[in-house]
């Protein structure tokens, strides 16, 4: 059986700090690993560890749905400010994980499963910026593995992939902000 990673979510972080200082408070030692893991599920809500594990357990067998992924909201946000109220690339982010999110706007604006000249590639990406370097933004997409073409250059093609969990969080405050 795999291990279980057991989750901790708090709605209240100040009651999990409050409950932690008064848990530590009455030891007169250093709490050790399971003490510490039993004064946390106790801040959360449970009796203990094994209560906090048995109900996480208890869950996963529940629950017919994947978990959600993670989203680095602040990260996206940070994204965003590249983008103006038309969902337009208007710079170039200088951190290439911010960048890697923005090809991901691009890509989503490129047709799946068709072929197209390197201009009709090119009016894609020109369409969908306005600082001006196509080039830039082609040659990175095909280094993202996210737009492949012929050794000749001449056929691009979209990639179809996954998007990760952040890329769609933009792409879906992109397609809020556009206008209908």
């Amino acid at each position: 059986m795999p291990k279980l990673h057991v989750p901790f979510a708090a709605t209240d972080i100040t009651a999990i700090a409050r409950s932690l200082r008064e848990q530590l408070g009455k030891l007169d030692h250093a709490p050790s690993h399971v003490e510490m893991l039993n004064m946390l599920a106790r801040a959360s809500g449970h009796a203990n560890f094994q209560h906090l594990r048995a109900d996480a357990e208890a869950q996963a067998r529940l629950t017919t749905e994947p978990p959600l992924e993670r989203v680095d909201h602040a990260r996206v946000e940070k994204v965003l400010r590249h983008f103006n109220e038309a969902g337009v690339m208007i710079r170039w982010p200088s951190r290439t994980n911010h960048q890697t999110l923005c090809l991901w706007v691009i890509w989503s604006r490129i047709p799946a499963e068709q072929r197209f000249s390197e201009r009709e590639i090119n009016q894609f990406i020109i369409d969908a910026h306005s600082f001006g370097d196509h080039a830039l933004l082609r040659r990175s997409l095909v280094d993202a593995h996210m737009l492949a073409r012929t050794p000749d250059g001449r056929l691009y093609r979209r990639i179809e992939k996954k998007p990760d969990p952040d890329a769609v969080a933009l792409l879906a405050a992109i397609g809020q902000r556009a206008p209908a």
